[in-house]
């Protein structure tokens, strides 16, 4: 019988990972699977990994619906017994509701992969409705922590360094090096943050600016 399962977490805890060896299971065993995302951090229509694993995927926007391009693939032959969904946070309510149509309907297993939150702290659209129709959610295990060392739960989205808590709920950086989005000629990125700091808006940037403005010396020195 087929399931509807959905992991889940902040930045940096493997997901993509997660999704890439999920993929390497099942066709391990033999099954057929296709992998979808949306606006992968290395362009489109890839599934990366922060490891450096990566596979070609069909790139998921606003407009395409899971349900047709499933049935067109079945009704031309092809065998689908699983799909692997990546960064699932930015699919649509209506794209998650197909999800779970071919999970009733056609007995296929999902596995849907994402953000919970956005930088504000809160719920995507396609998140909250991934919440509501799953059959199960599972919060990843592998810890990705903030700049003090705690447990990180939170994504913060930075601008030159410093957090934001304005702005349109999607705009595509990555938690690398700054600069690799732009709005209005900032530099924008995102960072993973312990509640703690996040609700003090206190980024590795700013904390280190902090240190050197109370300390008679260089960090570090």
């Amino acid at each position: 019988m087929a399931s509807f399962r959905y992991f889940t977490g902040p930045m940096d805890c493997g997901k993509s990972t997660l999704a890439l060896q999920i993929d390497h299971t099942h066709a391990g065993g033999g099954r057929r699977g296709r992998l979808f995302t949306s606006r992968d951090r290395a362009g489109e229509a890839i599934i990366s990994s922060r490891l450096g694993l990566r596979r070609p995927a069909v790139e998921v926007h606003p407009a395409f619906g899971f349900w047709a391009y499933v049935v067109e693939q079945l009704s031309a032959g092809a065998r689908i017994d699983y799909v692997i969904c990546d960064e699932t946070q930015f699919y649509t309510p209506a794209q998650v509701d197909d999800l779970a149509r071919l999970v009733d309907e056609l007995d296929i297993d999902v596995f849907a992969v994402g953000i919970l939150t956005d930088f504000q702290t809160h719920l995507f659209p396609g998140s909250r409705r991934l919440v509501e129709l799953c059959d199960s959610m599972e919060v990843l295990q592998v810890e990705a922590l903030c700049w003090c060392g705690r447990r990180a739960t939170h994504n913060a989205r930075t601008v030159d360094g410093l957090m934001v808590v304005e702005g349109a709920q999607v705009v595509v950086g990555d938690t690398a090096d700054l600069g690799d989005a732009a709005v209005e000629g900032a530099a924008v990125a995102y960072e993973v943050l312990c509640r703690r700091h996040h609700r003090a808006h206190l980024t590795r940037v700013a904390a280190r600016a902090g240190l050197a403005e109370t300390l008679p010396f260089e960090p570090g020195a």
